[in-house]
C-alpha cells in the first residue's frame, strides 16, 4: 500500500515475539482495539532503525460481535471453522498504526471497520477455500477484501485500506504534515 501510494520506505526487522506479546496483553483483558494499538506500538518501538528514522508499526485484530477475538487460522480446517463462525454475523477489524522516532511514539491512529458477513452455505465455503485458501491462510478472518472475499459480505462500513491492514488516509495526512511526502 505504501509503495502504491508513492511513499518512500525501507522495511526493517522488528525483533519482538508477537505471539508472546499478544498473550501478555490479552492477560490484561484488553479489547480488540487496544490490542491492535499496543501491538502496533510494540512493533514500531522494537524495530532496528537509525535515531532520525521514522518507524511505522501496524497491527490488526478481528473482534467478533460477541467480543471474541480471532487469530490467524492454523489450518484449512481452522479457516473453515472461522468462516462458519463469522457467517451471518457482524465483526469489527481494528487496524492500528504507530510511528516511533528515536524509540518514542510520535503518532498513533486506529480505524475500526464493521463488516456484516452474509449467511454462507457449506458448498460456498468449501469452494471459496478451494480457490482462496493459499492467499488467505495468513489473514485473520480468512478473507481478502480485494479478492473474492468481497463476496462474503452484505455490508461494510469503513475504509478498505483499514480492512487491508493500514489506516492509510490518516497516515498520509501525518506524513504530509511532517514533510515526508509533498503537500
Amino acid at each position: 500500500m505504501l509503495e502504491n501510494a508513492g511513499v518512500p520506505f525501507e522495511p526493517v526487522d522488528a525483533p519482538c515475539d508477537e505471539d508472546a506479546e499478544k498473550i501478555r496483553l490479552r492477560e490484561q483483558s484488553i479489547g480488540g482495539r487496544e490490542l491492535a494499538e499496543a501491538l502496533a506500538m510494540v512493533k514500531a518501538s522494537a524495530a532496528r532503525a537509525g535515531p532520525d528514522d521514522l518507524v511505522l508499526g501496524a497491527d490488526q485484530t478481528l473482534e467478533c460481535d460477541d467480543g471474541r477475538m480471532l487469530d490467524k487460522a492454523e489450518s484449512r480446517a481452522d479457516a473453515l471453522e472461522q468462516l462458519r463462525s463469522l457467517s451471518g454475523r457482524s465483526h469489527q477489524l481494528h487496524s492500528a498504526a504507530a510511528i516511533c522516532e528515536a524509540g518514542t511514539t510520535v503518532w498513533q491512529v486506529t480505524e475500526s471497520v464493521r463488516l456484516d458477513m452474509r449467511p454462507l452455505s457449506e458448498d460456498f465455503l468449501e469452494s471459496y477455500l478451494d480457490v482462496e485458501y493459499a492467499a488467505v491462510r495468513s489473514n485473520v478472518g480468512c478473507y481478502r477484501i480485494e479478492g473474492r472475499g468481497l463476496q462474503l459480505f452484505d455490508r461494510i462500513v469503513g475504509s478498505q485500506f483499514a480492512i487491508m491492514g493500514l489506516p492509510m488516509m490518516a497516515l498520509l495526512h501525518y506524513l504530509r504534515e511532517r514533510g515526508i511526502i509533498p503537500q
